[in-house]
């Protein structure tokens, strides 16, 4: 078994492990791994109850990445995230000493973002762009692999602020997690509900393997037709008639680089146009805004995106 094979096969473990503790939710916990594999951060979008911590604890354990927290409210405050100078006094001396947030960890849960002020969440930018934070003039890199995953809830918007385009366009995917089927909500009743212990996950994934990953996932081909094709893809946002602002060149990256970590994922050496067509609506949805009479229609993004995938096929 080559190297890449060898890593393909505990990215399929890492799955079996996760299933041990959650129940259903395929494509969202596919969604977040190619996310991770393409070096990115995501908005996760659902109701509350629905496992996103326990999805993202269960990850991070499984992948040995340390896991941070933070949870969003309108009186937190930038240095609550980033940190903060402090004065510590060490045998009769005092001096100042950067005491690290939260933000330094390698998966950090960003609990409804769209509860913090926009001067809180605009703290999270350069950690998400740049991979560092910057406090009182000095500069600090975060640790690698590091990921920003945010979520937020869509039906409960009194006391919260909007996401600027700036930064939802920093996100690489927005995953939508939805309610269980009735078969899956009886598994996980029983089984949390029946033994009282959480399954045990074994750790699959080293951060050192990630990082290597990350860099194959880059390396996986794609045929030149495919990628003019997702480039076409991101540039009929900026023309359909029920579109009012388009996607940018920040989408027909993502949609490649996407693409490629999802045929990595399961498995493959090469791009496929299922690949792009599976990315479109996590890599679309947050980056257009569709217009009066698509909503007028009773059409949301997604209903626009695969209008528009089916027309590219």
């Amino acid at each position: 078994m080559s190297d890449i094979e060898h890593l393909q096969s505990k990215l399929s473990r890492v799955r079996d492990e996760v299933g041990k503790r959650i129940v259903g939710q395929t494509d969202v916990i596919e969604q977040i791994l190619v996310c991770i594999l393409a070096d990115g951060n995501a908005l996760l979008e659902s109701n509350p109850g629905l496992g996103k911590t326990s999805m993202i604890r269960t990850l991070s354990a499984v992948t040995d990445l340390q896991f941070s927290r933070i949870q969003n409210t309108p009186d937190l405050m930038p240095s609550d995230i980033t940190g903060t100078e402090i004065i510590r006094e060490t045998e009769g001396n005092r001096e100042f000493v950067f005491e690290k947030g939260p933000v330094f960890a390698n998966i950090v849960l960003a609990d409804e973002i769209n509860r913090a002020t926009p001067k809180t969440q605009a703290a999270l930018l350069e950690a998400m762009q740049e991979k560092q934070v910057t406090a009182a003039g000095e500069t600090y890199d975060l640790p690698r692999p590091f990921f920003i995953l945010a979520t937020q809830n869509p039906i409960d918007q009194g006391g919260t602020y909007a996401l600027p385009e700036a930064q939802t366009d920093r996100f690489l995917l927005k995953i939508l997690v939805d309610y269980p089927s009735f078969e899956e909500e009886r598994q996980i009743v029983r089984l949390y509900t029946e033994g009282g212990r959480v399954p045990d996950v074994e750790r699959v994934l080293t951060r050192e393997e990630i990082q290597e990953i990350q860099q194959l996932v880059r390396e996986v081909p794609i045929a030149d037709d495919l990628r003019d094709r997702a480039v076409n893809l991101a540039r009929a946002t900026r023309e359909h008639e029920q579109i009012e602002y388009g996607a940018s060149p920040r989408a027909s990256m993502a949609l490649v680089l996407t693409a490629k970590a999802r045929a990595f994922l399961r498995g493959r050496t090469h791009v496929k146009w299922e690949d792009i067509e599976a990315m479109a609506p996590p890599v679309l949805r947050h980056r257009i805004i569709i217009d009066f009479r698509a909503e007028r229609e009773g059409l949301d993004a997604d209903d626009v995106v695969s209008a528009i995938v089916a027309e590219s096929k």
